[in-house]
């Protein structure tokens, strides 16, 4: 039994609160779906949409089909969600005689779209003038107000299974959720891979200053199976835990953590390099990096060079974090 500070991290026994789950390191996972349809639910029915003398409200949550779950994954809680919403309304324009009926569709609420980004089909039962007005209202203003509510749906699904999912180590006390940093698989801004932008940055046509990241890592595998699990669609979906755009191919594109991460890859040989295009969805637009990968096999493990130019320096401390604990670097066992 190795002691305390010496040893793999994963073998270290230490008296804690639970007396399990040492250091969190064990994939823990939490089951939301039936807490979510009730939240979903609560949120959604019987929503009330007013303005400019038009009354619309949800009258009932037809269908919600899909999972969610939170999980502690090496101490980063990661939350997955993916869910089919349907929706009844019913709205009166002012003077009208009779209520416009119809329905919502949400088919794509999950981590790998922004709220903002999630497909909602308005349909009417019926025609005429009124009618259609009342379903421009709820096209213009009733999603506003829908969204609103499925942004608090994840909020308070973060808040409520955060709690007890970070255990503490001896000494220190519990996480609070709100303090907790989150990572979730798809595609959005949680993930904790979010460059900081100073205004100059966003002016397109401005000089931006650049630096460069240049780390090495010892991998226990052989060269093939580090490329295979940068190229290969599969084991990047493996180790990202979330949906993977990847053409391995010169020339093709790839994108991850729900398009935060994408580019071109420029130059492969199997075995011992790849060389991409690279940048954050945050960074100013059209300007990418360049990511060279160089891969040699050693008697007894794998030597990894990464090195990256033209990385915005305002960016370049948590680029660089973000390589060696939460990319790449960081998440593919060495």
């Amino acid at each position: 039994m190795a002691k305390w500070g010496e040893g793999d991290p994963r073998w270290i026994v230490e008296e804690r609160p639970d007396a399990t789950n040492v250091n969190n390191w064990h994939w823990t996972e939490k089951n939301a779906g039936p807490w979510s349809k009730d939240r979903l639910k609560e949120l959604l029915n019987d929503l009330k949409i007013a303005e400019n003398g038009i009354d619309c409200k949800i009258t009932e949550v037809e269908k919600i089909d899909g999972e969610a779950s939170a999980n502690n994954r090496k101490g980063k809680l990661i939350f997955f969600y993916e869910w089919d919403i349907k929706l009844k309304w019913e709205g009166l324009l002012a003077g009208a005689a009779d209520k416009v009926k119809g329905e919502i569709h949400i088919p794509n609420l999950s981590e790998e779209n922004d709220v903002s980004e999630v497909d909602m089909t308005v349909t009417i039962k019926g025609s005429g003038d009124e009618a259609q007005r009342v379903k421009a209202f709820m096209h213009n203003v009733g999603k506003s107000v829908i969204r609103e509510q499925l942004t608090e749906y994840i909020r308070s699904l973060k808040q409520e299974f955060s709690k007890g999912l970070i255990l503490p180590k001896k000494g220190e006390p519990q996480v609070k959720p709100d303090n907790v940093s989150t990572i979730t698989s798809g595609f959005n801004k949680k993930v904790n891979m979010e460059p900081i932008i100073t205004s100059d940055s966003k002016k397109i046509g401005c000089k931006l200053d650049t630096k460069s990241i240049e780390l090495t890592e010892s991998f226990q595998c052989r060269a093939q199976e580090f490329y295979d699990a940068m190229t290969r669609i599969d084991m990047v979906t493996a180790f990202t835990q979330g949906h993977v755009k990847m053409e391995a191919e010169k020339g093709g594109k790839f994108s991850l953590f729900g398009g935060n991460v994408s580019g071109e890859f420029r130059e492969l040989v199997p075995g011992k390099k790849i060389v991409q295009y690279w940048r954050y969805k945050q960074w100013p637009e059209q300007h990418f990096s360049e990511v060279t990968f160089s891969i040699e096999e050693k008697d007894d493990h794998t030597l990894v060079t990464l090195k990256q130019d033209l990385v915005p320096t305002s960016e370049l401390e948590q680029t660089r974090a973000n390589w060696k604990h939460k990319y790449i670097l960081g998440t593919i066992t060495k």
